[in-house]
């Protein structure tokens, strides 16, 4: 009969070979195994310390490339919208950095801001309450402005294309000349939309009458990509703001998570809008701050919209425009080599 100091010498003895057998195994491996996993190590080691050195120079590459851009911005955009007028129109969102450094090219290239629109939240609300109540307010102001509305080109956001078109006449002109609400009207119509919480005014007088605009998209991706209550009023707001004016860009920041869900990738995919304006997608940096004004005087002189940026674009930048020639005569005085001590007077125009 098997009795338990059996089952005990058994048990040790299962015990004692697997210790054996551990360190036997441990003892055989080790040096190879160590070796093996030191190599891997060193080898990781060294292309992390490759990818770092290397992440490195071309970050330092980008500053460089950024600060010279920076020196060089007030001569890359001299006279190139001189005398022009630019309404800036801001999404809720939009980056605070891009605004006023559109702003200072704007300055750069001769063109003077009017004003800032800066769209509310409640403006992109799809919601039965704000539709309701933004439908009786474009109503009133169009009938008060003998103002005919336009057929919805999408019933989701046919109040905020309608409000659109309002806002659109109020701030901007075709040409120069042209104006399709006195000031007192287009004060009037701002103000009503104001005071219902869907915009505010500010940054000087709006309704100057500029003939150019640029609408500043959000920083964020948006939530629902193309079905985003945000992305499709910026469709009709892109559409009535470019029938309206000499032209419209539509600038934003970089967006890398995902680039796809942008407001401005969104805009580029619908197959109208997109051959009314020009965006630019890097507007957070100096780069694009000058695309945004090339892209305006290249419309201008004819040129057709097109999509600039660094995801999804058509080019890193708008061909150079050629600087708008100054209507101010300048007077030289060459000396003549006659001993009569008379000079000669040449005009030339810059």
């Amino acid at each position: 009969m098997i009795d338990f100091r059996y089952h005990l010498v058994s048990i040790v003895a299962v015990f004692l070979a697997l210790a054996i057998g551990i360190v036997l195994g441990s003892t055989a491996l080790q040096g190879d195994t160590i070796d093996g996993l030191k190599a891997i190590n060193n080898s990781l080691q060294n292309q992390l310390n490759a990818a770092t050195a290397e992440r490195d120079s071309y970050a330092q590459q980008a500053s460089a490339g950024d600060q010279f851009v920076q020196t060089a911005e007030p001569t890359l955009l001299k006279d190139m919208l001189t005398g022009d007028q630019i309404v800036l129109v801001t999404e809720p969102g939009a980056a605070s950095a891009v605004i006023s450094g559109i702003q200072q090219a704007a300055k750069d290239a001769g063109a003077t801001i009017t004003g800032t629109v800066a769209l509310q939240p409640k403006f992109n609300d799809l919601s039965g309450t704000t539709r309701a109540s933004l439908d009786a307010l474009n109503a009133g102001l169009a009938s008060a402005d003998g103002v005919k509305l336009s057929p919805a080109t999408d019933t989701q956001t046919a109040y905020q294309q309608q409000a659109a078109q309002l806002i659109a006449g109020a701030i901007l002109h075709k040409t120069a000349a042209q104006s399709t609400l006195t000031s007192t009207e287009a004060q009037t119509l701002l103000k009503e939309y104001e005071n219902g919480g869907y915009l505010t005014v500010g940054g000087g007088n709006p309704t100057a009458g500029a003939t150019l605009a640029v609408i500043v998209t959000p920083q964020a991706t948006t939530a629902d990509g193309p079905s985003d209550p945000a992305d499709e009023v910026l469709l009709a707001l892109a559409a009535q703001f470019a029938g309206a004016s000499a032209a419209t860009v539509v600038a934003g920041p970089v967006i890398t998570s995902p680039a796809s869900s942008s407001a401005i990738s969104v805009l580029r995919s619908d197959g109208t809008v997109s051959g009314l304006v020009s965006t630019v997608d890097n507007a957070n940096y100096n780069i694009g701050q000058i695309s945004v004004i090339w892209a305006l005087a290249n419309l201008l002189q004819g040129g057709k919209p097109n999509n600039y940026g660094v995801s999804g674009a058509s080019a890193v930048s708008p061909p150079v425009p050629s600087p708008v020639p100054s209507a101010t005569p300048t007077v030289s005085v060459t000396p003549t080599a006659k001993a009569t001590g008379k000079v000669k007077k040449t005009v030339s125009t810059k």
